[in-house]
């Protein structure tokens, strides 16, 4: 119990700046703005970073290596054509077709973050170059296999989920980004993976010289970044109801963002994935007036929406 609490306190007094600084963005506007301090708002607020909290669960893990990865939001856009064509297949069950919608999401994710870490570290190509190539192929591919159109009639049940409201302010997407928060938590404090991830940011000679290949692990961070804009594709399918090959602009900067303003740093080595939950937070809460209005959704449809954009 002693040493649950001593890192309780650790935790504290590393995350205290961040979060004192939430706090306070929280207090003024509940202060200046009658309409801030609701639980409708609050609820709008959790919604809207909910995608940005998944995306930058995985571009902290290659930021604390010293990396950077700016494709997540055109692979997210790729991701949400994939789960949506395959959520929409008259073929397939509901009870089939989310599943394998999940999974070809985080694959195809995954199989993005792994091509960026294997230019990266087999032709020692800068992270920055790679990932900006990789955002226009993955652009170029949603629109291709989409046919540059919108993709719309997923099953209700899964639209039936993404609505779900938990304790009448906590949405349901929110707590799968909170779980993905977790784990990547988990893995960053408690696994030999995540001591290692600090260590290359840190001293990456130091790192080859105990005996570890850093390049094994950095191109395990890429893939881990790419994996979660899988599953940020998921979750913008549950709030949003659409696969569109044009998502997702400009989500890298709001990620790297998130990252940035929660702690971590850009030269990596330091920083927490807690952190970066707050600073995800921070980045909704300083403007309030971008929470004014409900939620909007746009409507479900039965039906694939091909109707190409310009």
């Amino acid at each position: 119990m002693a040493a649950v609490w001593n890192d309780v306190l650790r935790f504290s007094m590393r995350e205290a700046g961040v979060a004192v600084a939430l706090i306070l963005i929280v207090l003024f506007f509940s202060l200046t703005a009658p309409y801030f301090a609701t639980p409708e708002n609050f609820l709008k607020i959790f919604v809207q970073i909910a995608i940005n909290t998944v995306l930058a669960s995985g571009m902290t893990i290659v930021i604390l290596t010293g990396g950077i990865d700016l494709s997540v939001g055109s692979v997210l856009a790729l991701c949400t054509v994939v789960g949506a064509l395959i959520m929409t297949d008259k073929d397939l069950p509901v009870a089939l077709s989310v599943p394998l919608a999940l999974f070809g999401c985080m694959g195809v994710g995954a199989l993005c973050g792994a091509i960026n870490g294997f230019v990266c570290e087999q032709w020692k190509i800068p992270s920055f170059i790679v990932t900006l190539g990789m955002l226009n192929v993955a652009s170029g591919a949603a629109r291709v296999t989409s046919n540059n159109s919108t993709i719309t009639g997923l099953p209700e049940a899964f639209v039936d989920f993404g609505n779900m409201i938990v304790w009448g302010v906590i949405p349901s997407i929110f707590l799968i980004a909170v779980g993905v928060i977790l784990i990547g938590w988990f893995i960053l404090r408690f696994t030999v993976f995540g001591r290692l991830i600090y260590a290359i940011g840190t001293n990456e000679e130091a790192v080859k010289l105990s005996g570890h290949a850093p390049r094994i692990y950095k191109m395990a961070a890429f893939t881990i970044s790419g994996l979660t804009a899988g599953i940020a594709a998921m979750v913008y399918l549950l709030r949003l109801n659409v696969g569109s090959p044009i998502a997702g602009i400009g989500y890298e900067l709001n990620a790297i963002a998130a990252v940035i303003i929660g702690g971590t740093s850009f030269s990596g080595g330091k920083g927490s994935i807690i952190g970066t939950l707050v600073g995800a937070c921070i980045a909704r809460a300083e403007d309030p007036r971008r929470s004014t209005g409900p939620p909007s959704r746009p409507p479900s449809s039965s039906s694939i929406s091909r109707e190409p954009r310009p």
